[in-house]
């Protein structure tokens, strides 16, 4: 019985050591491009499969990393998730992806499952998550680190931004443009703190500028564009329409606008809407969206490093919080008398 080719047979055809062809494929930033290049060749020509089972058993780790996200029908989430498997895959580890459809025993249920395959670290969307699921990791002693928020009072190590304050700069801009009836359509908040934290910026943000209760009008429903359209054509045929709609994120605000050209309604002439997260929707809608930028490969990239770096060494970096920026277009203007 014919056996497949050999580490000793690509080294041989590469001209290099057995070591160098375990180093680069264990850890190919170590290798010089040119040997890389060489050895990888070589692997390509004779058909070469390492014996990943050898070197788990070695390391005493599978390399693969478990992310656990809300929903796969959300665009937010692709950019961050394609940086981060990019930086896992060069770093030598395989990504494995869950969504939970926002329900807690469903997240359970994933991480038990990504647990008993091996997983050597997940990532995490948001802090709120249910306390049996951090005491269970910490059982098992796999290290989790959050991702797409981050909060100064949180101890559990993070790479994010803080929605609240991200919500407040946005809604300060709405305000300098002399909006005072504000319209909110937003992820349900239960068990989302990122939409709950925007929320609550935004509400920070009248409550500073002594505007009363009754100013937003907030409509919670679940994300998609179809979602967000039903959502503005109840907030616009309602006794007190707004005269700016902000959204959750740039798909609800896609929704928001579908939903004001199908009442007649001109942005920002009649009402200006704006995002959140200027995913590259936000740029090609009509007209294109005001939104919160949020770096979602710089994220994904941090968090791929850091989330190696616990695995490999036990370390608990420190929260990092990254910058957003507020990104001007078209869709937001000034109100009428404003």
């Amino acid at each position: 019985m014919r056996s497949g080719p050999t580490l000793q047979d690509v080294a041989r055809q590469a001209g290099v050591s057995t070591a160098t062809v375990s180093r680069c494929i264990n850890t190919p930033e170590r290798v010089v491009e040119a040997t890389r290049t060489r050895i990888l060749a070589a692997i390509d020509q004779l058909g070469y499969t390492p014996n990943f089972g050898a070197r788990m058993m070695a390391a005493k780790r599978t390399f693969t990393i478990g992310a656990i996200i809300p929903t796969m029908e959300n665009a937010i989430f692709a950019r961050g998730l394609q940086a981060f498997q990019e930086e896992l895959h060069r770093r030598g580890y395989t990504l494995l992806i869950s969504s939970t459809g926002y329900d807690r025993q469903v997240e359970q249920d994933h991480i038990r499952a990504l647990v008993a395959r091996g997983a050597d670290g997940l990532l995490l969307i948001g802090y709120d998550h249910d306390p049996a699921a951090y005491a269970y990791l910490e059982q098992q002693a796999v290290p989790a680190l959050i991702a797409w928020a981050y909060d100064a009072r949180q101890a559990r190590p993070a790479i994010g931004f803080d929605n609240r304050a991200a919500m407040t700069v946005l809604a300060r801009e709405v305000l300098a443009r002399g909006h005072r009836r504000i319209g909110l359509i937003t992820a349900l908040t239960q068990g989302n703190d990122r939409a709950a934290g925007r929320l609550a910026g935004l509400e920070d943000t009248l409550r500073a500028h002594g505007l009363p209760r009754d100013a937003l009008q907030v409509i919670q429903t679940p994300y998609g564009i179809e979602t967000g359209e039903a959502a503005m054509r109840s907030l616009m045929q309602s006794a007190m329409p707004p005269t700016a709609v902000m959204c959750g994120n740039d798909v609800l605000a896609a929704g928001a606008l579908c939903g004001a050209r199908a009442l007649g309604l001109d942005v920002p002439r009649d009402v200006s809407v704006t995002g959140f997260d200027d995913i590259d929707l936000a740029r090609i809608v009509t007209p294109p969206l005001t939104t919160m930028h949020v770096p979602h490969r710089e994220m994904g990239t941090r968090a791929a490093t850091a989330l190696i770096a616990m695995v490999e060494g036990g370390a608990v970096p420190a929260p990092q919080e990254l910058p957003v920026s507020l990104r001007l277009r078209a869709s937001l203007g000034s109100a009428k008398g404003g």
